[in-house]
C-alpha cells in the first residue's frame, strides 16, 4: 500500500469530533474515534474539503515556510495563475512578478507560460488520436492538471486510469523550463544551488511536489502558499514605480485558473469542464458507466471555481474568476509553443503510468474480497440507513465496512446501541417478573 506524504494535517488538540469532516471527505478518509477524527493516509487525496469544512480549524495545510527560499543561492517563484486573481483593480500582471522579485526571489516563471504549451501539446494529441477518425467506442480523455482529481481516479475509480492524459502538470514543465533557463543565464550554478518554488492554490499540489504523478522525481524545490505570498506582495507593491517587463502569459495561460480554461484551449467543443469534488464524483461516475458519448476531453477541477477556488487562496474563487477575466482583455492570445520554449513533446509525456491505490479493496484475494463484500452488503442492510454520522463513518454503508475490516462494532450504531440497551432491558424485566412469580 502506497503511503503519501500528505499535505493536509490534523491538530488532535483542536479536534472536537463534531464529525462535520466525515461528511465532505470525497474518499471517505476520515473516521471519528473516541472522540477525535483519525485520517485514512492511505485514502487522503489532500483535496482541502476537510480544511474548508472544518469550524474548528483542525485540519490545515502543511508546506514550506518562506525563509526556506533563502537556502538557495538563485530562487525562482512559479506563480499559478490563480495568484493573479486575488488582486483587485490590477490590470498589469508584471506588477504581480515584479513584486515576487521585490520580496527574494532572483527570477519568475509563470506556470501559465508551461500551461500554452501543454495546450499545444493537448491539441497535437488530439490532432494525432483523431487523425483517422474516431473509432467506434473510443472513450474521453481525462485531464491530469488537477492533481487530487488523479489521486481521486487512483483510489475511487482505477479503471478510469487509462483514460488520463499522459502529459505532464504545467507546474512540472514550468519547473523544468525555469531551471534549464537559470542554468544557461548562469552556468557557474548547479542543480543545488537552485531552488524553484511553486506559489500553489491547494494543498493538493503541495502533495504533488512530495509524491509526483507521472514523473520519477520533480524539478520543483517546495511549494509556498497563496496565501502567505500575497500578504508579503501586497506590502510592497504600492511601493513599485516601474514593474519590470517579466510576463510572457496570454490569455489561454491565464485561464487555466478557472474552470473550462484548459479545455476551451483545445479550440474546438467536444469538452465537458466540471468543477467542485461533489460534480467531479458525479461526472467520474458517469464516464465509469459509459454514459457520455462524443466527447473528446473532460476538464475535472476538485475545487469549485477551477485553481481559484483552492483552499491557500485568499479571495472569493468567483471574484477572483471575474478579475481575471477583466485582467484577460489587456493579454495576447498566446505567448508560449513547444519550439520556442526549447522542450520536445517527448519530454513533456508522462515517464511513468498511475499506479492503482488498493486502499479501498478488501484484499487481494478474489474471492475473500468477495466474501468480505458480501458481509459488508448483508450489515449495511441491518443499519438504519440514515448516515447519521453519530457512529464516526460518514454512512452507514461505511461503518458496515469498518466492521467487515475489524475496525468497528455494530454497537458503534448509537440506534443498534439503543437496540441492544433495550434488549437488555427488557431480559432483566423477564428476570424480575420471574422471581415475582416465584
Amino acid at each position: 500500500m502506497p503511503k503519501f506524504l500528505h499535505s493536509v494535517k490534523l491538530e488532535q488538540d483542536k479536534c472536537l469530533g463534531c464529525t462535520n469532516c466525515i461528511k465532505r471527505c470525497p474518499t471517505e478518509a476520515i473516521r471519528v474515534r473516541d472522540g477525535k477524527a483519525t485520517i485514512i493516509s492511505e485514502r487522503c487525496i489532500d483535496c482541502g474539503e476537510c480544511i474548508r469544512i472544518c469550524p474548528h480549524k483542525a485540519k490545515r495545510a502543511s508546506y514550506d515556510k518562506f525563509e526556506i527560499i533563502n537556502d538557495y543561492k538563485y530562487k525562482i517563484a512559479l506563480p499559478a495563475p490563480a495568484l493573479f486573481g486575488q488582486f483587485d483593480n490590477l490590470d498589469d500582471i508584471d506588477l504581480v512578478l515584479t513584486g515576487l522579485i521585490e520580496i527574494g526571489f532572483d527570477s519568475v516563471f509563470e506556470v501559465s507560460r508551461a500551461a500554452e504549451i501543454i495546450s499545444e501539446v493537448t491539441r497535437r494529441f488530439f490532432a494525432e488520436r483523431h487523425k483517422d477518425g474516431r473509432r467506434p467506442g473510443e472513450h474521453p480523455i481525462i485531464s491530469t492538471a488537477c492533481p487530487a482529481v488523479v489521486r481521486l481516479i487512483s483510489v475511487r475509480f482505477p479503471y478510469l486510469s487509462d483514460y488520463l492524459l499522459p502529459i505532464l502538470a504545467p507546474v512540472e514543465l514550468a519547473a523544468r523550463i525555469a531551471r534549464a533557463e537559470a542554468k544557461k543565464k548562469h552556468p557557474e550554478l548547479s542543480d543545488e544551488d537552485i531552488g524553484v518554488f511553486f506559489i500553489t492554490p491547494c494543498p493538493a499540489k503541495v502533495s504533488y511536489i512530495r509524491e509526483p504523478i507521472g514523473v520519477d522525481s520533480t524539478a520543483i524545490t517546495g511549494a509556498l502558499p497563496i496565501t502567505d505570498i500575497y500578504l508579503r506582495l501586497i506590502s510592497v507593491m504600492p511601493h513599485i514605480k516601474k514593474s519590470l517587463p517579466l510576463s510572457r502569459s496570454g490569455v489561454i495561460g491565464i485561464s487555466w485558473a478557472t474552470t473550462g480554461g484548459e479545455a476551451a484551449a483545445l479550440l474546438h467543443e467536444k469538452y465537458l469542464a466540471a468543477d467542485g469534488i461533489e460534480n467531479v464524483i458525479r461526472v467520474l461516475d458517469e464516464i465509469e458507466n459509459e454514459n457520455f458519448s462524443g466527447l473528446d476531453f473532460i476538464e475535472l477541477n476538485a475545487c469549485s471555481g477551477g485553481c481559484v477556488g483552492g483552499a491557500l487562496t485568499m479571495e472569493n474563487p468567483y471574484i477572483a474568476k471575474a478579475r481575471l477575466q477583466q485582467l484577460r482583455k489587456f493579454l495576447p492570445f498566446s505567448q508560449n509553443t513547444i519550439e520556442v520554449d526549447g522542450e520536445g513533446e517527448e519530454h513533456i509525456e508522462w515517464s511513468r503510468q498511475i499506479e492503482e491505490n488498493r486502499a479501498m479493496r478488501f484484499s487481494d484475494d478474489k474471492k475473500t474480497a468477495i466474501e468480505m463484500r458480501v458481509k459488508m452488503n448483508n450489515i449495511a442492510k441491518s443499519l438504519p440507513g440514515l448516515d447519521c454520522g453519530s457512529c464516526g463513518a460518514p454512512s452507514c454503508r461505511a461503518l458496515a465496512e469498518d466492521i467487515v475490516r475489524g475496525e468497528a462494532y455494530e454497537t458503534d450504531c448509537i440506534f443498534r446501541m439503543k437496540e441492544k440497551i433495550q434488549e437488555i432491558f427488557r431480559s432483566i424485566a423477564d428476570i424480575e417478573h420471574i422471581n415475582l412469580d416465584k
